[in-house]
């Protein structure tokens, strides 16, 4: 009788994880270049495997986590010789659920991932007689513009990070019984009661309560903006960056009914979305604005969250890693200056001034913060509570993934003098 290993069924099996890593490796011939070119590389990538009739589904998934491991690790799959690239994307895509079944048919004799990328890099130099550090995994400018991000706070940057969900309900019950009875596992956050991290992937979007807005996908480091900024019951905000409104919603369950948040953005297709959110979440207190308000309107506060390098959300979108430079960072931050300026002139004396990036760059953050202040001396920066355990400065605070697993932010909280 044949053994398991040498049953025709096994042996098909193993056929077919070797041709799947063969044409992963012909992807890879496109998709690594592309890593380094393509703004919305997302986007490429679910284009490039979409017009593949080979590809159903769980092939798309497979090969979208193989490509997503090899572009973290883009300058050692590079570095490595051709043939070998394609299992070495497999082999450090160990946090990877769909993978697990090609990583046992193929890396039977390859060690366990070490925890560490160093320990990684070590590990693959002596294996395939290359030369590689994880310091290739940066750019150069990083350690000039984020000199504290060291350790195990810069190499969390090259793991991925869990989907967190944000509850937009009154009673959690139903939404915590569905992620049980659909067998999804989650933890919350241990300061925020109403963050919680899925730990695999699923599509929410197919639940009836998120049809009914009782939560919304929204990264942790996001919610701990408006937590830091601690916005009061009944107060008049302004959104003037809302994209598609995750801090929009947020708000306007913060301040409550008798509060008001206007939110606007310049990207019509982003406030159509934050129209449709608003009305599924039931919230009557948000309005969205086709244009900027005039500038004799004021509010007791004005958020910010302007356009950057998004450089914190490199554990989500590893390809940014390879495409920002230094130039990137100033052109941003004189961006930003121009937008904070714009905005500052709609705080009511005694408000406040709310600046938010997710980038993990100081010319972005404390330079722009800096830049603000010399220009506007009427306003000063209030230091926020530190019971959330994140990363005070005299210009602001860091949100690093270190401390919550979720994305990096920064938010300097700008009071205006009465």
């Amino acid at each position: 009788m044949p053994t398991p290993d040498s049953s025709p069924r096994a042996a098909s099996g193993s056929q077919r994880s070797h041709r799947q890593l063969e044409i992963f490796g012909e992807l890879l011939h496109s998709l690594a270049p592309a890593a380094r070119r393509e703004e919305n590389f997302p986007t490429f990538l679910q284009h490039r495997l979409g017009r593949d009739r080979r590809f159903g589904s769980r092939d798309r998934r497979l090969y979208r986590a193989l490509a997503y491991s090899a572009v973290r690790h883009l300058a050692w799959i590079e570095a490595a010789p051709a043939p070998a690239r394609p299992l070495i994307a497999l082999w450090l895509g160990a946090d990877e659920p769909s993978l697990a079944s090609l990583r046992s048919e193929l890396l039977a004799d390859w060690p366990a991932l070490p925890a560490t990328p160093a320990e990684q890099a070590s590990l693959l130099n002596s294996r395939l007689g290359i030369a590689l550090s994880v310091d290739q995994l940066f750019p150069a400018w990083l350690a000039a513009e984020a000199p504290s991000l060291a350790g195990d706070a810069r190499d969390r940057l090259l793991t991925r990070s869990p989907l967190w969900l944000r509850l937009q309900t009154a009673d959690p019950q139903p939404v915590l019984a569905w992620l049980a009875a659909e067998g999804i596992p989650f933890r919350r956050h241990p300061l925020l009661p109403d963050a919680l991290a899925l730990l695999i992937e699923t599509d929410l979007t197919r639940s009836a309560l998120h049809e009914a807005g009782a939560f919304e996908i929204q990264d942790i480091g996001s919610q701990l903006i408006l937590a830091l900024a601690c916005p009061q019951p009944g107060s008049r905000w302004l959104d003037a960056c809302a994209g598609a409104g995750g801090k929009t919603l947020q708000l306007g369950r913060l301040i409550g009914p008798a509060g008001n948040v206007e939110a606007t953005d310049i990207r019509p297709a982003a406030l159509a979305e934050l129209r449709t959110r608003a009305t599924r979440a039931g919230l009557a207190n948000v309005t969205v604005l086709a244009a900027a308000p005039a500038h004799n309107r004021r509010y007791d506060a004005v958020l910010v969250d302007a356009p950057c390098s998004g450089s914190g959300t490199w554990r989500r979108s590893p390809h940014l890693r390879w495409q920002t430079t230094a130039a990137d960072l100033l052109r941003q931050h004189q961006r930003q200056l121009a937008i904070l300026s714009a905005n500052a002139t709609l705080v009511s004396p005694g408000g406040r001034l709310i600046y938010a990036t997710c980038s993990l760059a100081r010319t972005e953050n404390e330079g722009t913060v800096a830049a603000f202040l010399a220009a506007h001396p009427h306003f000063h920066v209030v230091a926020p509570s530190d019971a959330l355990g994140c990363t005070v400065n005299e210009y602001g605070t860091a949100i690093l993934p270190a401390a919550h697993d979720g994305d990096a932010f920064f938010v300097s909280l700008l009071e205006c003098q009465p």
